[in-house]
């Protein structure tokens, strides 16, 4: 599957209790779950569909310190260029890239929402 810059490709929740409210939605909404291969988080999948569609994860590691609200994952083309501006224009960059694997940023905008940013490759 190939991503264009400015599509929102994948938004996930960040909460202490994830099981429970991965239990919470799976009611709520009717989404079904499999364990992350590479961690304790949650993909969900839509009832109907065998690609997952949504994330919930637990507040620790990579995760800690975020809120616990819905966040959108959205391709830039570039990642530095956009962290820059994101400063510049009074925003915050919450969460610096990772060394490896994608390029992924967390950032706050002046009205206090965060986005995460994932560089095009």
């Amino acid at each position: 599957m190939s991503f264009k810059v400015g599509d929102i490709i994948w938004t996930d929740l960040t909460v202490d209790d994830a099981a429970g409210i991965r239990d919470f939605y799976s009611k709520v909404v009717g989404w079904k779950h499999e364990v992350h291969p590479e961690c304790d988080d949650f993909n969900l999948f839509p009832p109907d569909r065998d690609r997952e569609v949504a994330g919930i994860c637990y507040a620790k590691g990579v995760n800690e310190g975020f809120p616990a609200q819905w966040l959108n994952y959205v391709v830039v083309k570039d990642l530095d260029a956009s962290m820059r501006s994101c400063i510049e224009l009074g925003g915050k960059v919450v969460k610096e890239p990772s060394p490896t694997g994608n390029r992924v940023c967390v950032i706050q905008d002046p009205a206090g929402a965060y986005i995460a940013l994932l560089g095009a490759r």
